[in-house]
């Protein structure tokens, strides 16, 4: 279980983790600017991250001993309080921990299962973790992560059309007027992307899978904002060749043509990378050694430029922009394809390792639900949904932040002793 992580010393190991936490979120409670609520984020954040199976707020409450459900619970779902600050806190010392040139942004979502019908955002939707459609809310999620080191930075609900167009539920559920327009879990990532931007976190790339990557408008607001990515798509998403020649066609009758057309129609991804050399590429070592797959990249242009009618009378979309189309050969036989505009000059081994790092996402959202409790809370309000949220990613933060002092601290360990081991050596010894 995750309270069961070693401390760094001191009478025990709660006392330990405890005080820590006190220290680590001293910046989040004085942005509260309330003595009670900077009691209760406190108690909130350690009841996520102590001992107990359930991780509500009840249990949470009579586990604790010093506040009551009442408190926990005014505290979650009811007190006047602005997530933004701690939020922009929260991506500070994510930016601190993992950010950085080589870090990636991973866009993705995740499910709650839900029984009812009331609680905010829930309908029967399709859950990727459960492999099908369940009755569930789907939040859109963002993680910055470093190597194999991921912080959660940003949950926000989708809500299905069901919700969207009946203005008494979402009134009933406190739904804010601002996030009552219908919105797609793409323009929900953009939306994050701006904001984890604006705040200065750094990172070198966007990750995502084919639920985003095969919106031509996700991928073309990437590229307007000047951001490098590596998404999922169809297999049946139609390309040109990157060389392919625009030409004016001769018009049988009437008036020239005025607009310029592919001079050969385009074709499907699968089909694109059918004819080329599929090379067996490692991209980092598993616990049960080197993790490879079969992988082929050829460039190309998209086909989701503006649509033009061609002389059949049939519409056509013209070459967009250029980039990498990538092809994995999973050992299952399974296939996957992906999109991606980093540079042209790039190795196909670099590309396999930006598609393949948005798995470290996965882990997180298996940890925030099994050991976090994200997937625990019983209210049905946006506004308890979202903060219960905010302290599951803020316990998060707290955790991976030990990890990585901890892993600091051997490092340096380990690299005294080498230090001291090498200056014993007589010179010349090899």
């Amino acid at each position: 279980m995750i309270h069961r992580w070693s401390a760094c010393g001191g009478p025990t190991m709660d006392e330990t983790w405890k005080c820590d936490l006190e220290a680590w979120l001293a910046p989040f409670v004085s942005a509260l600017r309330h003595k009670v609520r900077g009691r209760m984020c406190p108690a909130y954040v350690a009841g996520l991250i102590g001992a107990g199976d359930r991780k509500s707020i009840q249990p949470m409450a009579s586990r604790d001993g010093e506040v009551g459900y009442d408190q926990l619970h005014h505290f979650i779902a009811s007190s006047a309080w602005d997530t933004a600050p701690l939020e922009t806190i929260l991506l500070a010392e994510a930016n601190r921990m993992v950010g950085g040139d080589d870090a990636w942004l991973i866009v993705d979502d995740t499910a709650l299962p839900k029984k009812g019908e009331h609680s905010v955002g829930v309908a029967p939707q399709y859950a990727s973790a459960l492999g099908k459609t369940a009755n569930c809310q789907s939040l859109v999620s963002l993680t910055l992560a470093s190597q194999e080191v991921p912080v959660m930075v940003g949950l926000r609900l989708f809500l299905p059309e069901d919700w969207t167009s009946n203005p008494e539920r979402m009134a009933r559920a406190r739904v804010p007027e601002e996030r009552r327009t219908a919105l797609t879990k793409p323009e929900i990532a953009i939306e994050e992307i701006d904001r984890i931007v604006a705040s200065g976190a750094r990172f070198g790339c966007v990750l995502a899978d084919a639920g985003y990557g095969s919106s031509a408008s996700f991928r073309q607001a990437l590229s307007e904002r000047g951001l490098k990515w590596a998404v999922g798509l169809s297999r049946r998403q139609n390309v040109y060749p990157a060389d392919i020649a625009l030409i004016f066609p001769v018009a049988k009758a009437g008036r020239p043509r005025k607009y310029s057309i592919p001079e050969q129609p385009p074709i499907s991804a699968e089909v694109a990378l059918a004819g080329e050399i599929w090379r067996r590429i490692n991209w980092r070592r598993g616990t049960k050694g080197r993790l490879t797959c079969l992988f082929a990249a050829r460039r190309v242009r998209v086909a989701d430029g503006h649509k033009h009618r061609m002389a059949d009378n049939r519409m056509q979309c013209m070459p967009g922009e250029e980039v990498w189309l990538v092809g994995e050969r999973r050992s299952t036989g399974e296939q996957k394809y992906y999109l991606s505009n980093l540079p042209a000059d790039i190795s196909l081994r670099t590309l396999a390792a930006a598609i393949k790092a948005r798995w470290v996402c996965e882990q997180a959202h298996q940890q925030l639900k099994e050991e976090l409790g994200l997937d625990h809370f019983e209210g049905r309000s946006w506004i308890g949904l979202h903060r219960h949220a905010l302290m599951t990613m803020i316990a998060y933060a707290f955790l991976q932040a030990r990890r990585l002092n901890a892993a600091g601290r051997k490092k340096k360990n380990r690299g005294t002793a080498a230090a001291t081991k090498h200056a014993g050596h007589q010179a010349g010894h090899p």
